[in-house]
This record gives structure tokens, sequence and C-alpha cells, in this order.
């Protein structure tokens, strides 16, 4: 469920017309929603409740500031996987014993930066990870709390760049490998042994692939226990998948994935952690944006659009689907022809959807990709030189921008040019 609706011929955001935003900032831009955050964010905690737990957000699917603290203050953990998202979950004020660092290539500095700033655990993921953080650890007098992410060998049924767990990809160590592993965790000086990591991979579908690996998880946490470590804290991952058209996908609920949890795992006396990103932040977000032109083309009419590939990678780099819809309202019964629906960048990978069947459109009608509010700001870039687009956050019958359309003055005051040009 999600919160844009179409109220008298128009869509909103809540309680704001998506016109009335795109004729204040223009467009393209994403606008996020208050009310579907907090509540995709409630759904997690009453799946879990009754058992020890903390809902992590992983910042990776949004880490616009706004976002975090409208998270944070609800008391959501944040799992980061950079000094950068670390930084931006202590700038929203999200303190750092309810910050999670997982990551497969984390630095000297940014292992100083959590440890200095606070941290809840560090996921680590390789030996040499393992030997490094004790090394900082020791050097700076303090001992960290960590888990080991297990590969646990679990095909999650995803798209393949988005899959995680199978023994191919590069996250974790081998399962079979564990008990080596954990003694040797164990030996290092500055570490703090505290629990289990695994995740399998994003936009799962089915919970069976989960179940598979966290019965691996269960049978692994009792024979750690038996070889004499303290395992009490499991950290799940995330990645449960979210609904991206209306018509042909029915992801897992959160309180059956949490039934699920409770049922495998609520003997063993842990506190569970899980990181969900995209089903708090996806459907939380619509990519609003405005027709250039409608081109005929040979035997095929396109939709050339003000935002581009630059703005929503997610068609060109997976393949993926997000419903586009008109922001208003067709009249009941209007006829459906097919467009090639794009954007303005150079390169036939721009392209959102192909034979999308829409209502008839003309140029200058707004148009809005729905679920686009995960791995959409966040994956963005200023490829052939167009900003950012703007982010705002709608709350009942308010908005605000936060983060505006950079000028093309200031994208180009970035650059340095050297004193002998």
């Amino acid at each position: 469920m999600d919160h844009f609706l179409y109220r008298d011929g128009v869509l909103h955001a809540e309680d704001v017309p998506l016109t009335d935003i795109a004729a204040e900032i223009g467009t393209p831009f994403y606008i996020y929603s208050t009310a579907t955050l907090t509540r995709h964010y409630g759904l997690f905690t009453e799946a879990l409740e009754g058992m020890p737990h903390l809902v992590c957000y992983a910042l990776k699917a949004n880490s616009n500031q706004a976002v975090i603290k409208t998270l944070g203050d609800l008391g959501a953990g944040m799992d980061v996987v950079s000094g950068g998202e670390y930084a931006r979950a202590k700038a929203a004020g999200v303190p750092g014993d309810r910050i999670v660092f997982s990551g497969v290539g984390k630095t000297r500095a940014e292992m100083e930066q959590v440890l200095a700033g606070g941290i809840r655990q560090v996921n680590v993921e390789s030996e040499p990870e393992m030997e490094l953080l004790s090394r900082v650890a020791t050097d700076m007098g303090v001992t960290v709390p960590v888990t080991v992410r297990i590969n646990p060998d679990v095909d999650a049924r995803t798209h393949e760049k988005i899959a995680t767990g199978k023994a191919e990809n590069k996250f974790g160590i081998p399962i079979s490998r564990a008990s080596e592993v954990y003694a040797m965790a164990a030996r290092l000086p500055g570490l703090d042994v505290v629990g289990i990591d695994v995740h399998i991979g994003s936009q799962l579908t089915d919970l069976a692939p989960y179940e598979a690996a966290y019965e691996k998880v269960a049978d692994l946490t009792r024979t750690l226990r038996a070889e004499g470590h303290s395992i009490r804290r499991l950290d799940l991952g995330g990645g449960l998948g979210i609904p991206y058209t209306r018509t042909n996908e029915a992801p897992p609920l959160p309180l059956d994935y949490g039934a699920m949890v409770k049922r495998v795992l609520g003997g063993l006396d842990v506190e569970v952690e899980i990181e969900p990103g995209r089903l708090i932040a996806g459907n939380a977000g619509l990519l609003v944006a405005s027709v250039i032109y409608v081109k005929s083309g040979e035997g095929r009419d396109f939709l050339i659009l003000d935002a581009a590939m630059n703005d929503l990678i997610r068609p060109a780099m997976y393949g993926a689907w997000h419903d586009i819809v008109p922001v208003i309202e067709p009249a009941p019964g209007s006829e459906q022809q097919p467009y090639d629906i794009v954007g303005p960048v150079c390169e036939s990978g721009d392209t959102f959807a192909k034979q999308r069947q829409m209502p008839r459109i003309s140029a200058g009608d707004l148009v809005a990709f729905r679920s686009a509010g995960a791995y959409g700001a966040v994956m963005s870039s200023e490829y052939n030189s167009r900003p950012l687009i703007p982010e705002a956050l709608v709350k009942g019958d308010q908005f605000a921008v936060i983060r505006p359309r950079p000028s093309y003055e200031d994208l180009i005051n970035r650059d340095r040019v050297p004193s002998w040009l």
C-alpha cells in the first residue's frame, strides 16, 4: 500500500496534488510520502513483536537525510555500507549503537571512523578484514562487537545482479568454513564476537529461500555455541521484495516473513536484526516527469520525457519494470495505445518501457513512475551533464524540497581547470 491516490482527477502525494509540486519545483523530481515510510517501518516492527529485535533501515535504498531522520525518529536502526552512509546516519541524529556496518570492502579509514563515532556492530566478511579490524580496534584501545557474514549457498531466485547468497557471489565466508573462522575471531584481540550475519539477496518474492538460509543459520548457531562461542545476535539481512506492478506480483507480507522468522529462530534465545530497505522506501516514492514530445516512429510512437536513465537507472541496468501512470486521471474506458517511453540521453538504453499500454498522452502532460523510492535517487548521476533532480517529502498537506536541483553553474564550478590551461 502507498499514499499516492487520485483525487478529483489528479494524482496526489498524501494530500498534495502532484500538479502543485510540479508547478513549484519543475520536473523531473522525486517525491516521497512520510505516511508510507512510517507505515512500512511499522509493518516490520509489528511482524517481529514478541521477539527481541531491531529493524535497521538499509540506507543504500534511499539515503536522503529527511528519509533517514523520519525513520530514525521512529526508533529504526540503520544498516550502512560505507563511511559516507555512516556519516549520513549520524548527521540525521541516529546514535552509533543503532548503526550496523556492512559491506565487503571496508577500509582502515572507515573502521577508524565508526569505532570513533560508535557502532552497534561490524558485520565482517573475510579473514583479512577481520585481522585489519582487530589491529584498528587494538590501536584505538577499544573492543568492537562483530558478527561474521556467512554465505549459505542458497539461491535467492532473484535477478543475478542482486543475488548475494550463492557460493559464487563475493559476499561472506562459506558456511563450511564457519567454525575455523569463528575460532580465529575468538583469538583476535579487540573483537567481541556477538553473532552471525546472513543476507542472500534483494527483491525476493518467495519465503522459501529465506527459510532455507535461516535453517542453516539456526544449525550453525547451535554448532558454534557447542564450540564455546556466545552467539546472542542474528543479523538476517533484508531483501524482501515489493510489488512493482499492481497486477502480477504478490511478494510475501512482512507479517508472513515475521512468522517464519519466529518459527525457525524463535527457540534460540537470540536478538534478531533485519535490514529492509526496498520494502520501506520503494513504494514510498514516485518519479514525476513531463512529456517533452510525442514522436511517431516506424510502426511505433515514442513518449520522450524530461527524465532519463541518469535519473532512474533501474530499467536500463536491470530491465526493471515500473508502472508509469498519467498524473491527470484518464476518463473511465479511455482508449489505450502502446508507447515506447524514453528519455533524452544519447543512449539507446535510455528506455524506460517498450510498447507500454497507456491512455493517449500529449506533450506537456505529467507522468509518474510508481515504486521509485528505492534505488532511484541514490543511483542517479550527472551523465550528459544533466544536474541531479530534486527530491521532496510530503507529510499530510505540506511538502518540502529535501534536495534542491543544482544549477548548471553548481555542476560546472565543481571542476577545477589546471593553471596551465
